[in-house]
């Protein structure tokens, strides 16, 4: 007497399967154009990062590059602009982060950040504010030499992209 379980394989089972595999391939070919699509254009990836020679900006100015679409500044600090930043306690920060944690070590002296405010995007106006560092025209918040937000209506510091330095004077960003 034959069970359930002793039951062969028959032609309808090969059928289910067969389909079944046909069906998820192409699912899986309709769906990758969509998936691919997502992915960043050539032209974004092209300008990923960018390689910037830093050896132009003389100490206490600084410069506005593109990275991505967006304004970059590079500031080259003075000494005292480092020591003024760094002489700020952390707890008078609406966003506190220190200044060590904005810069590379051994670099210092170069402040790299995107030149967007935090708040609506707008371009802040460099050496301006009531703390020599940069000043939002557009709402009037005041960022000091470090880029950190001190007073207005930004949320929080000015964004610090990835970077590193390539060579004693190129600094890569991205």
């Amino acid at each position: 007497m034959a069970t359930a379980s002793e039951s062969k394989a028959t032609r309808r089972d090969f059928l289910y399967i067969a389909t079944g595999a046909v069906g998820a391939v192409g699912v899986a070919g309709a769906a990758w154009p969509l998936i691919h699509q997502l992915n960043p254009d050539a032209s974004v990836l092209a300008l990923a990062s960018i390689r910037f020679d830093v050896s132009s900006v003389a100490e206490g100015s600084s410069v506005t590059i593109l990275w991505r679409g967006l304004p970059v500044f590079v500031r080259h600090r003075t000494a005292a602009e480092i020591e003024e930043a760094r002489a700020v306690p952390l707890s008078d920060l609406k966003d506190p982060e220190s200044d060590e944690e904005r810069v590379l070590e051994g670099h210092e002296e170069w402040l790299i950040m995107v030149a967007n405010c935090t708040h609506l995007g707008c371009v802040p106006v460099g050496e301006s504010g009531d703390f020599d560092g940069w000043f939002c025209p557009c709402h009037g918040s005041h960022y000091d030499t470090s880029g950190r937000i001190r007073r207005g209506p930004a949320p929080a510091n000015l964004v610090v992209p990835p970077y590193q330095f390539v060579s004693d004077t190129v600094v890569e960003i991205g």
